[in-house]
């Protein structure tokens, strides 16, 4: 059906509003989008699926709505063509409100995407690659940007107490079986440790994570995402492995056993590596175990300024 020059399309979206009031935050969530990411460096960005959050707010209250679709065609380019950096997100927070056309004063951004790392086994060569749960929150207003980077890092917590009742009934078993032994030699007590009746306990340990917000000082354009996962992941001491070998996983046992870890043990680590990174303003940070020994977990939040 063809229409005619003279008949435009309707605009209901430029009538006045009924009841006339400024809008705080208008957009569209859930967006698919590809964005630019830098996976390793020295290497071009590569484009990553995401799910991309954008609104702005509406501040003349006697306008009906916001030009909605212009969000959208600025941003379907703009995310797959650089890294999201604090320069970036600025100009693409600016081309937002500017679309607006004196309508809208702030934009928001919120971009959540799956990076990837490529990990290395604890000790043979190999390594494999891990994703890391990531979120991006941006606004633009009066000049000023907030950058917010949200991430998630998986680890392995053993309990200290359970270590403790294990090692235990481990001395009261040794104890049984050699109590009318002669002198013992190291061989001795080494192959008893070595046998099944050398382990009467093991503690519990259960896979944990840490999922941490920091606000992003805008001194640092560049994102620092693979360094916050490296110092969340030293402070830890017991990351999730992506390949893993039979001495990788000798290995990450003995880390276990040296990071006996309470979910108020993982947050002050956590809480310390954060307060040492001067990129970051401030933080936030809630550490999960996902208990083996009950139904429910265990967990524990820390901020920058604690309440």
């Amino acid at each position: 059906m063809s229409r005619s020059p003279e008949s435009p399309l309707p605009d209901v979206a430029g009538e006045a509003a009924r009841a006339a009031r400024p809008i705080d935050w208008v957009g569209m969530a859930g967006i698919a989008l590809p964005i630019a990411v830098a996976l390793e460096p020295g290497r071009p960005a590569l484009q990553v699926p995401a799910s991309v959050d954008v609104s702005v707010d509406l501040r003349d209250p006697d306008a009906r709505g916001i030009h909605m679709s212009r969000l959208y065609l600025r941003l379907q380019d703009a995310l797959a063509a650089e890294p999201p950096t604090h320069a970036a997100l600025r100009r693409v927070l600016q081309d937002c409100i500017d679309s607006q056309q004196g309508l809208s004063t702030r934009a928001r951004l919120a971009i959540r995407y799956g990076h990837m790392l490529r990990r290395p086994a604890l000790a043979s060569d190999h390594s494999g690659w891990k994703t890391y749960p990531v979120q991006l929150v941006a606004e633009l207003g009066e000049g000023h940007l907030a950058l917010d980077l949200s991430l998630s890092v998986e680890y392995s917590s053993t309990c200290p107490a359970s270590a403790a009742l294990s090692r235990q009934l481990n001395a009261d078993r040794f104890a049984s079986d050699f109590a009318a032994a002669a002198p013992l030699s190291a061989g001795v007590v080494r192959d008893w440790l070595a046998s099944p009746r050398g382990l009467a306990a093991t503690p519990h340990a259960q896979r944990s994570r840490v999922d941490a917000t920091v606000r992003l000082r805008p001194a640092f354009d560049q994102l620092p995402l693979a360094a916050l996962v490296d110092a969340l992941e030293t402070a830890l001491g017991t990351p999730v492995q992506t390949a893993v070998k039979r001495e990788d996983e000798q290995a990450f046992a003995a880390l276990n056993a040296a990071n006996l870890m309470f979910c108020e043990d993982a947050a002050r680590r956590v809480a310390q590596a954060l307060a040492a990174d001067a990129r970051v303003e401030s933080f936030e940070a809630t550490v999960s175990h996902f208990e083996s020994l009950h139904a429910h977990d265990a967990v524990a939040t820390v901020r920058s300024t604690p309440r």
